[in-house]
């Protein structure tokens, strides 16, 4: 009877955990569009834009599961810029929200995902509550590697040109403490 009611409980926790399954929200970026589409095990679905990472600083493609998850963290390698909303998938590439949306569309971050701060919030709030696979696939569009790398060029070449002001000298700080006007 104690066998009877073990197996009984495990096939009734199996079946469960099957349905569970079905309920994975399941994001897909595509990096040639750069759009992300989300399904939910209830039928909803979404497509936002995104950016992805430029030249340079490409977003990983592969199969990924969130791994943390954080209302709000910022970014210490970036300036500390904010990242609302944001859901880890491997390493230190995040899918977060973002005050650029004006990029959104065209590959423009570090190699996390952007996405409009509405967006993101949503995402967040169904990958919390449902779970996520994340399959990230294409790659970055053509057009934008040419424009990375002339617009990397042209950055270079202004900053040669940049004038050098000289140190004022500490007898020059005494005469005059404000300086030239």
């Amino acid at each position: 009877m104690r066998l009877f009611r073990s197996v009984a409980l495990s096939l009734g926790a199996l079946l469960g955990m099957s349905g569970l399954a079905y309920a994975l929200v399941r994001v897909q970026v595509d990096l040639s569009t750069q759009r992300m589409n989300v399904s939910t095990g209830d039928g909803e679905s979404y497509s936002w834009p995104i950016s992805s990472g430029r030249a340079g600083h490409l977003t990983p493609r592969g199969r990924f599961h969130p791994q943390r998850m954080f209302a709000m963290v910022h970014s210490a390698k970036y300036n500390n810029a904010p990242m609302p909303h944001s859901i880890f998938f491997t390493g230190a590439y995040a899918i977060h929200g973002t005050n650029a949306v004006g990029a959104l569309g065209r590959p423009a971050s570090h190699g996390c995902i952007r996405l409009a701060p509405g967006n993101a919030a949503k995402l967040y709030e169904l990958v919390q509550a449902e779970g996520a696979s994340i399959s990230i696939v294409g790659a970055l569009p053509e057009g934008y590697r040419q424009v990375a790398a002339h617009r990397h060029r042209r950055v270079a070449s202004a900053l040669a040109y940049a004038p050098h002001r000289r140190a004022r000298s500490l007898r020059e700080w005494m005469e005059d403490p404000i300086g030239p006007r």
